[in-house]
């Protein structure tokens, strides 16, 4: 049997544990202690969730783990459309869900003094419920200093503060419409790309600031969100390829070529240039942080997937990303 090796407070952790529910890929929760020593044990980066497989291999990285599983179950219960178009689409909104609304949920939690609080409690009791009360103020303490300590570093700043906040209420307003009309983002299945964003909005619909904002701004998406933790009992359909994509589908892949690929090109040219600074400018603001190498290798696969499809798919796409603005940020 695979064994999942993560905790609830982290995004990624519950992103996998929703994708092997929903494939009903039988698996053992294991998320008491410190994951990441799994990782560390097996010589991988100190990176969660880690995800043993029935031979013994560990892995990490939850979208490689993502496209590990579809090798090893193709067919059944696929998270991939079968559409090439929707296919790529959905691998992009993947990517700004895991490391764009990644931000937004690392700003709301460790930002506001109610989340930093709420987010000691909730890591610290899912390693040890039941420590002592001494080791638990210290191991609270340390994890705040930890993270909040690495705010700037993943663009968290006072500065870029009304884009991220911005950011995440678009996200809400959009994928509110879109769940009242259509089940999933590409049909009434999910997609690599619906487990992307849940990951993280499931984190945000937990922290207190971001959670009450949701609830009543969004609450489609809340309840979208309770529907997709366990998706087992989901039988659906992928949109027609030939039909126009929804508007509110349109409308995020628009809001992507706004914020996160024009963040990603600028991430690449400042590691290509070897300087100590993005700063570009994201819907008429200044927006600063230092260089993310996994950001670039994250903006390398985007261009390489779509350079490899074939002008078949690429005549149906490219008009596509060219009008969400998205287009040459990937060329």
């Amino acid at each position: 049997m695979y064994v999942l090796y993560g905790f609830d407070p982290s995004p990624y952790s519950v992103k996998m544990r929703a994708i092997l529910r929903y494939r009903r890929i039988p698996f053992i929760w294991k998320a008491s202690g410190n994951p990441r020593d799994a990782a560390v044990a097996a010589g991988l980066p100190p990176v969660i969730p880690v995800l043993q497989f029935p031979d013994g291999r560990l892995m990490n990285d939850s979208t490689p783990l993502a496209h590990a599983l579809e090798r090893e179950h193709p067919g059944a219960r696929s998270i991939v459309p079968d559409d090439p178009v929707q296919a790529y689409l959905s691998d992009l909104l993947e990517d700004f869900g895991d490391e764009w609304v990644t931000k937004m949920m690392f700003h709301y939690r460790w930002y506001y003094e109610a989340d930093r609080a709420f987010a000691q409690t909730w890591v610290v009791t899912s390693r040890d419920p039941v420590m002592p009360a001494g080791p638990r103020r210290a191991a609270m303490q340390a994890f705040n200093d930890r993270q909040v300590g690495r705010m700037a570093m993943v663009g968290c700043t006072e500065q870029n503060r009304p884009i991220i906040e911005d950011s995440y209420r678009f996200v809400l307003d959009t994928l509110d419409r879109h769940v009242r009309a259509i089940p999933f983002l590409f049909g009434s299945r999910p997609s690599l790309a619906d487990f992307g964003l849940f990951g993280q909005l499931q984190i945000l619909s937990v922290d207190p600031t971001p959670m009450a904002e949701m609830r009543a701004r969004a609450p489609d998406v809340y309840c979208w969100l309770l529907r997709l933790d366990d998706a087992s009992g989901v039988d659906g359909e992928w949109l027609d390829a030939a039909a126009p994509l929804p508007d509110t589908l349109m409308a995020l892949l628009k809001h992507c070529g706004e914020t996160y690929l024009p963040f990603l090109a600028a991430n690449t040219c400042a590691l290509q240039d070897g300087a100590g600074e993005v700063a570009l400018d994201i819907q008429g603001r200044p927006y600063a942080q230092a260089p993310f190498r996994y950001q670039a290798k994250c903006h390398d696969a985007l261009r390489k997937k779509l350079a490899a499809l074939g002008p078949d798919v690429r005549r149906r796409l490219d008009p596509v990303l060219e009008q969400a603005g998205c287009l040459s940020f990937l060329a």
